[in-house]
């Protein structure tokens, strides 16, 4: 099978009034190339670990690669309404990641236009983005998500971020992994504007947050959405930035703490603390509802789903 979905062109999605418009094929292919290059890092992080004799969980003794399986989404008709490709390695370090790339267009159904801006009027939609979420092996790396993404109705915004998830959110480790990784996006963001970190950390405490638990899931980091300051390649910049920040900063937290030995209550605790994760993305994500409702590829959607987990 292809490693690289169908190319596709774009001409019949033309809103010359919107100016993300003409950044279509440039962010598809920048989100393709974050991807590229995250999944190379990720690799590289399992033969480090192969090398370095690092814990192993069960029989998962040879470094990870990436499986990379393309899809397309088609209309009644047939008629090719975008694609994408679903990327997922199962490792020594990590016992599942995900980096997903997709670009699709289509109509949103008539139930789903009131709740997204611009489609009330007009339901046509592109939507391009990447998006990745990792479950580590080992009980003491900090599991993470980071997506970013491109999305064009009548109006044209970016939106997107990354978050932090310690196994033991309470003890020094995560709280020092949690300094490094808010630090990398704090540093992308004062590049643009100063208000940018304080803005979006906290929109990130908010979003991602149980209120069914009343707690936080994780450690946090940013989030932004239907981002338009009005100058299209100065978001388009920030955007990027905010990648590149995730791509360096969550190798730095996984090589501190891979090495680590754990015990079989480490890892009963790990999965309990997994069960976090499937309650907020079932119950509470965006994304998860956007791609539902939009006739995205299910298994790519629910690929954030941890491959283990327990509830006490």
């Amino acid at each position: 099978m292809s490693e690289t979905a169908p190319s596709v062109t774009f001409a019949d999605l033309i809103r010359a009034d919107v100016p993300h418009d003409a950044l279509k094929t440039r962010a598809s292919a920048w989100f393709q190339s974050l991807r590229d290059r995250i999944c190379a890092s990720y690799e590289a992080i399992e033969d480090e670990a192969a090398q370095l004799g690092s814990p192993v969980l069960k029989d998962r003794v040879t470094a990870g690669r990436f499986e990379r399986t393309p899809w397309t989404r088609d209309d009644e008709t047939g008629a090719l309404k975008g694609s994408g490709v679903m990327s997922v390695m199962r490792g020594r370090v990590f016992e599942k990641v995900g980096v997903n790339v997709s670009t699709v267009w289509g109509e949103f159904s008539p139930e789903f236009r009131s709740a997204i801006p611009g489609a009330d009027n007009d339901p046509r939609f592109f939507a391009t983005g990447v998006s990745l979420v990792a479950h580590p092996c080992n009980p003491h790396v900090s599991a993470a998500h980071f997506n970013t993404r491109m999305i064009v109705t009548s109006h044209g915004w970016f939106g997107g971020g990354g978050d932090i998830t310690p196994m033991f959110p309470d003890t020094e480790a995560a709280q020092a992994d949690a300094r490094l990784f808010h630090a990398a996006f704090e540093n992308a963001c004062q590049r643009h504007d100063p208000e940018y970190y304080p803005r979006f950390k906290k929109w990130c405490d908010e979003y991602f947050f149980l209120p069914h638990r009343n707690e936080p899931r994780g450690l946090g980091g940013i989030f932004f959405d239907h981002f338009a300051t009005g100058d299209v390649e100065a978001d388009f910049a920030f955007t990027r930035d905010v990648g590149d920040a995730f791509a360096e900063a969550y190798p730095a937290v996984v090589r501190a703490r891979m090495m680590q030995p754990w015990s079989d209550d480490d890892r009963d605790a790990q999965l309990i603390r997994r069960g976090r994760y499937v309650e907020f993305n079932l119950l509470h994500d965006r994304g998860t509802t956007f791609g539902l409702r939009t006739g995205g590829n299910t298994e790519a959607i629910l690929m954030s789903m941890p491959p283990e987990v327990k509830w006490p």
